[in-house]
């Protein structure tokens, strides 16, 4: 590739992703890290991207503030994909399994998909909690505490300490952003809890649409090493999907 089109390239993938590895570059470009740290640097000093340890952010990132969508704007936000991760999500969960489900808009479309048998399920998510509460099959409980409006969610000390002293089988938890092994969100509080939740898991699962990938978020409340699956839709690309495969295994 010549040099003009890799310089391109590379100011369109920071454009795209807002912030990129060396090493995610390579594996697009299929260029050597040390010519990709050269373009870094060039395009840096023509002010074209910002260079970071590692890699580099585009110019908007830079300047946008870090602002949360409200629930109804993340509802209408890739509804195809998420549909099509919520139906996978739910085949994992059987009959008599004492299941979490966090907040976020995939997971509550995951409980149009949860097998009508005997379940027991847990949540910190009022409206996770309202859409299973006519379903006779399933042991509910809802997890109270200090209520993010935002999300719909129960956080803070009282949902972390009650939290702990439950047995979970299955937890399918959301995040905002996938970055290398690190997995983010926006609230403190809420990854504070949604680490507490994975770490008391049997089986810890995650939910995020291809979107997610190569984006970071406030706060990274967990490493992916540690996940046993993470459920994403058909439009992941092989190459990310490959690249994170070296830590998790996805599954679309």
């Amino acid at each position: 590739m010549l040099k003009t089109k890799r310089q391109q390239a590379i100011v369109a993938l920071c454009e795209l992703h807002g912030v990129v590895t060396v090493k995610f570059i390579q594996e697009q470009l299929n260029v050597s890290d040390m010519t990709i740290r050269r373009d870094l640097d060039e395009l840096a000093s023509q002010n074209l991207l910002i260079r970071v340890h590692g890699g580099a952010k585009s110019l908007n990132f830079e300047n946008e503030k870090p602002t949360e969508l409200s629930h109804g704007e993340k509802k209408q936000l890739h509804s195809r994909e998420k549909e099509f991760i919520a139906k996978k999500a739910a085949e994992a969960i059987h009959e008599n399994d004492t299941v979490f489900l966090g907040p976020g808009t995939t997971i509550e479309l995951m409980t149009k998909y949860l097998p009508k048998k005997k379940l027991r399920i847990i949540t910190n998510s009022l409206p996770v909690f309202n859409l299973l509460t006519t379903n006779d099959h399933y042991d509910l409980y809802l997890i109270g505490g200090a209520y993010r409006k935002i999300t719909g969610a129960f956080v803070g000390s009282i949902a972390n300490e009650t939290i702990q002293k439950l047995s979970i089988q299955k937890a399918f938890v959301g995040v905002n952003g996938i970055m290398e092994e690190f997995v983010s969100t926006f609230s403190v509080e809420e990854g504070k809890f949604q680490q507490l939740v994975l770490d008391k898991a049997q089986q810890k699962f995650l939910v995020a649409d291809a979107y997610k990938f190569n984006q970071s978020d406030f706060y990274n409340f967990y490493n992916l090493n540690e996940i046993d699956a993470l459920y994403t839709d058909d439009t992941i690309s092989e190459v990310v999907k490959n690249h994170y495969e070296q830590y998790t295994n996805i599954i679309h």
